[in-house]
């Protein structure tokens, strides 16, 4: 698409404050000179950043994903509101293949593994292309194509209507102190002084398509940090650390911690403790639409430190926070059937989901015995 074309929506799903009224950066995307409500959030909103809403169901997820796609509107819809199950793939404009694409991306294609599309998500700080994946690594839970029918695959999706999954992403914002004098930190990590000189502020936002983990690092000391939801301390995790999944996340680290699992399409946010030293602490499932804030508690011992996927791993100290809320940017991933039966394949193809040999069959003459 070149930059100077427009192109009209004529019909434009549901939508969130974040590009209500507005362009998002790389789009030259023109709606309609109208405001558009959305049932999650507030139409007094009239900031170009993102405010979480009231609702407790968490942001409507943006549905134009890249230059060229968006969701194929249902006319059986009721409110704007869509089945998950019925939730299809369009095309403004065919997508343009690899020598006709400058600076824009129409479409992702991710040859690999789980991990590849994880980078592929981190790229897209904000509307994400729609994402093809196929099979090419050890796991493959988020990879529903085969490489060997790659060309007929790909022809299929271009022509469009393929059914999508949105999985849900994270908005995360660290929020950390720059302390002039730097707090010493002896070789267990266990903090020896506070630095008292004026701070400054610096902040860095992410989009996360699996989890946050706040764990303890290398101290052997326990973690000791505290969990607010909507600004009320909920409680203090003691232990190895804690784990805030999306959906598509509880299948990954949450799931090896103990956590359950949910599928892609549950608007949720899940928190895992990691060895908790609780007989007590027991996973749980909030909305998606509640803010998370998690900070070193005061009498911790040690400092801890998050990654964001497994990626970007720093360390958290006194004073420093990480906000958490449920992103309205999701990726859009192409299933290779529908979202049910690709999500329980994925279960018993690669996590051997309730595998059991089967009991026999017990006649009548057995049960005389």
């Amino acid at each position: 698409m070149d930059g100077g074309e427009e192109v009209r929506v004529e019909a434009v799903p549901y939508c969130c404050s974040t590009c209500d009224g507005g362009e998002v950066a790389g789009r030259s995307l023109a709606r309609r000179n109208r405001k558009t409500r959305s049932l999650s959030t507030s139409s007094a909103s009239t900031s170009s950043d993102f405010r979480r809403p009231q609702s407790l169901h968490g942001p409507s997820p943006v549905t134009t994903f890249g230059p060229k796609a968006c969701m194929l509107q249902n006319p059986h819809t009721v409110m704007h509101i869509q089945d998950p199950a019925s939730q299809r793939l369009t095309w403004n404009k065919p997508p343009k293949y690899l020598d006709d694409i400058s600076n824009r991306v129409d479409f992702i294609i991710c040859l690999g593994g789980d991990g590849t599309l994880l980078y592929a998500s981190s790229l897209f700080q904000e509307s994400v292309p729609p994402v093809m994946a196929f099979h090419l690594g050890s796991l493959g839970f988020l990879t529903p194509f085969k490489f060997d029918t790659y060309q007929s695959q790909v022809t299929q999706i271009i022509e469009g209507n393929a059914a999508i999954v949105l999985r849900s992403r994270l908005k995360v914002r660290v929020l950390k102190e720059n302390w002039e004098k730097k707090a010493r930190v002896d070789e267990k990590g266990i903090i020896l002084t506070n630095g008292d000189n004026e701070s400054s502020r610096k902040a860095v936002q992410y989009q996360v398509l699996n989890e946050v983990v706040v764990d303890r690092g290398p101290s052997s000391y326990l973690s000791n940090v505290d969990l607010f939801l909507d600004g009320h301390l909920i409680t203090t995790v003691q232990g190895d650390g804690v784990i805030v999944s999306t959906p598509t996340g509880s299948t990954a680290y949450a799931v090896a911690a103990g956590a359950s699992m949910i599928h892609p399409n549950v608007p949720a946010i899940m928190i895992t403790p990691i060895c908790p030293h609780s007989l007590s602490f027991r996973p749980i499932v909030v909305p998606a639409g509640v803010e998370l804030k998690i900070m070193l508690s005061c009498d911790a011992r040690n400092t801890a430190w998050v990654s964001f996927d497994g990626r970007k791993r720093q360390e958290i100290c006194h004073g420093d926070s990480i906000t958490i809320t449920t992103s309205c940017f999701p990726v859009p991933s192409i299933c290779f059937r529908d979202p049910v039966n690709d999500w329980f394949e994925s279960l018993a193809q690669c996590l051997h989901w309730n595998v059991r040999k089967k009991q026999n069959y017990l006649s009548s003459e057995d049960e005389e015995f």
